[in-house]
């Protein structure tokens, strides 16, 4: 039998990604695991995933790779820890354009003072703010993979003081870098908006805390569209409580979707959204995934895989 491709998720709906996977790769049979007969599970080779269930990976003896159609791998390789098959995430430019959209927009959100009119119009209070200028604000980047290094673009373009963080050293044309833990602190002393795009790792894990929010000036903001777990929320909330922290933009969380009672949803110094930052678009995906699999078929050569150690 010729060699079968296994769509597995725990997301739905499949049918849009399914449709869009098949029609880019019309040569290729691609079934989701609920149309695979329990004969036909040594026939699949490659498994294309979004969220899976470990235990239908398992039911597939000669799997030789896995190509996840999400750029966080987080949760995949933490459930796959045990298994030996190499991982193949999404990289996908329009990702990164879609995350540096998100960035520039919230940003300008919290630099025009939107927060500050919504309450004042609850108010029905007619009090015209000051006007401080792009060039004046220091934006901060914590990150600088494809997606901070695209956002970083679109601050630029927009006049924004930029400044970036990665764990080892990078230079950005423009962009003044930072690295490693005094790094860390130096350039948070110097933010006005902070924007965490950084991967989840154990190294990452509660990475943002008290000390970290403290070293911000009093007046900053803050943008998480990376994962929940990295920054210690009751921290975070103690600082803006405190008023150190003028609001904070939160598209994560460490429970999604976030709980109806959670606390957070009252706090009128955050702005919750519904972890759509950075959205994948099945179009692209679809071609992307289609080209990685189409040139491993040709050279029997894997795409390049997740660094387990690393994370992603």
């Amino acid at each position: 039998m010729a060699p079968l491709i296994a769509f597995v998720t725990r997301t739905p709906p499949e049918a849009d990604a399914l449709q869009k996977l098949r029609a880019a790769m019309p040569a290729e049979t691609i079934l989701p695991m609920r149309d695979i007969a329990d004969g036909d599970f040594a026939s699949v080779d490659i498994a294309i995933v979004a969220n899976p269930d470990p235990a239908d990976l398992a039911r597939l003896p000669n799997l030789k790779w896995i190509h996840s159609t999400w750029a966080g791998v987080e949760r995949l390789v933490s459930e796959l820890k045990d298994s030996p098959l190499p991982i193949v995430r999404l990289v996908d430019p329009q990702l990164s354009f879609n995350m540096a959209e998100a960035v520039l927009a919230w940003t300008y959100y919290l630099f025009r003072d939107m927060p500050a009119y919504a309450r004042l119009q609850r108010e029905r209070n007619w009090h015209p703010l000051g006007y401080r200028r792009a060039d004046q604000t220091t934006v901060s980047l914590l990150g600088l993979g494809a997606l901070g290094t695209a956002a970083t673009s679109r601050l630029k373009e927009a006049g924004f003081q930029v400044a970036g963080w990665s764990r080892l050293p990078k230079q950005l044309e423009g962009v003044e870098t930072f690295s490693g833990e005094d790094g860390l602190m130096a350039i948070l002393a110097k933010t006005d908006i902070l924007v965490c795009l950084l991967p989840l790792t154990h190294e990452t894990t509660g990475m943002l805390a008290a000390r970290h929010f403290a070293a911000l000036p009093k007046g900053a903001e803050f943008i998480n569209f990376a994962r929940g777990k990295i920054i210690v929320t009751a921290d975070l909330v103690a600082a803006l409580d405190s008023g150190h922290l003028k609001h904070a933009v939160l598209d994560v969380f460490e429970t999604e979707p976030l709980p109806v009672e959670d606390a957070l949803w009252r706090n009128p110094g955050i702005t919750i959204l519904p972890h759509i930052s950075g959205p994948t678009d099945p179009d692209t995906a679809a071609g992307i995934v289609a080209a990685n699999i189409a040139a491993y078929r040709r050279t029997g050569v894997l795409p390049a895989t997740v660094d387990r150690t690393r994370g992603y």
